[in-house]
């Protein structure tokens, strides 16, 4: 491979497997502000109207940095129960999904509300009586993987190419699977931990089962070279590490296991406080992780420790301050934090420099400019 002539996605997978490229990877969270931003779109019709893959591909060739995305592929049509969406508008330019699952005995409903300016968020979930809700809404949701339809997968892969590293999201840990769609979120799950040990203990080997298996199907179904497993609640800022460690932990090891079997990678992002278990991170295997947000949404303040702990096993990605420095400071304030990263990292093959998670609505293309021309300069 010529490495004065890599492509965008060929640098973050040299990264990941921590090889020798032409330049340091610079990668911003482009997720929702930006991406809408950009196509002049409300974020109403960016979620709803938009595929995600394609925004971000025309966001990463506009910025002319390297990146990473998601696509996941879809159930049958004709899978589970009957599940009904219905979309009314609301004052002041917002929509509201009603969804509805039906099944013999029970029905099943969860809200969605989408708004003009913010990503949508859930104002009701699925699960509300543990005993009667689980059973109808696991079946619904954990379609076998083999049975999920794969090709519109290869289809943003064949289409994104070498713009940018386009991963395959295979699910989340435990604890936000099983509070994903539970009424009362985060709280209600802790609580479920020790109301029903056994069934949640039941519940947690089946999904290990069914994410090892769609990581299998991912490898042989698509092109895909890297997976992504995703996080909402399972961050140390919200988790203690033992709960973190007996519930989450197990499902990451067991996707990375079968993700190198396949000669395959795994990108996880962990944000919010990390530090106490990156070591852990690194034994596991994890070709990635990302954002390592600085305080005070996350705990990363020295990064020679952080590159010691990561010991060159596991790929850092992230870290530019997306409020404190990319909101409100200046494009030298931009400058210097990149060149912190690039100091500590400096001679490693592991290192992205990324975002403590995605980039702000508020933030100038001054700035972001000044992040991807310093990765350009110094590296």
């Amino acid at each position: 491979m010529n490495q004065s002539t890599l492509t965008p996605r060929q640098r973050m997978l040299a990264a990941y497997q921590g090889k020798p490229s032409d330049c340091i990877p610079v990668a911003p969270e482009f997720w929702y502000y930006i991406p809408a931003r950009l196509l002049n779109l409300s974020m109403v019709e960016f979620e709803l109207e938009v595929p995600h893959w394609q925004a971000l591909q025309q966001t990463f060739k506009y910025y002319q940095c390297e990146g990473w995305g998601i696509v996941a592929p879809e159930a049958p049509l004709d899978w589970g129960w009957p599940e009904t969406h219905t979309r009314r508008k609301l004052e002041n330019g917002r929509v509201e999904d009603l969804a509805v699952i039906q099944s013999d005995d029970f029905t099943l409903t969860a809200r969605t509300l989408y708004d003009p300016v913010e990503p949508s968020w859930q104002t009701e979930r699925y699960i509300k009586n543990f005993n009667f809700d689980w059973p109808v809404y696991e079946s619904q949701v954990m379609v076998p993987p083999d049975e999920l339809d794969w090709k519109p997968v290869q289809n943003a892969l064949d289409t994104v190419g070498e713009d940018y590293l386009l991963e395959v999201f295979v699910g989340f840990p435990f604890i936000d699977f099983a509070g994903s769609q539970r009424q009362g979120g985060l709280e209600q799950v802790i609580q479920d931990l020790y109301d029903y040990p056994g069934e949640m203990q039941a519940l947690q080997e089946r999904y290990i089962a069914w994410i090892v298996e769609k990581t299998h199907q991912a490898f042989q179904q698509t092109s895909v070279s890297s997976i992504f497993v995703a996080s909402i609640w399972s961050t140390l800022s919200l988790l203690s590490p033992s709960i973190w460690r007996k519930w989450d932990k197990p499902v990451l090891e067991a996707v990375i296991q079968e993700a190198h079997k396949h000669g395959g990678l795994v990108h996880h992002h962990f944000h919010g406080k990390c530090h106490k278990v990156l070591g852990e991170l690194a034994v596991l295997g994890l070709d990635c992780v990302c954002p390592f947000e600085r305080p005070p949404g996350g705990d990363i303040t020295n990064l020679l420790e952080v590159r010691q702990e990561l010991a060159e096993k596991t790929t850092f990605n992230g870290n530019v301050s997306t409020v404190e420095t990319l909101i409100k400071g200046t494009p030298e304030a931009v400058r210097r934090e990149v060149e912190e990263i690039l100091h500590a990292f400096s001679g490693s093959r592991r290192v992205i420099v990324g975002t403590g998670d995605q980039v702000g609505g508020e933030t100038t293309d001054e700035n972001i400019f000044a992040m991807i021309e310093t990765v350009r300069k110094f590296s």
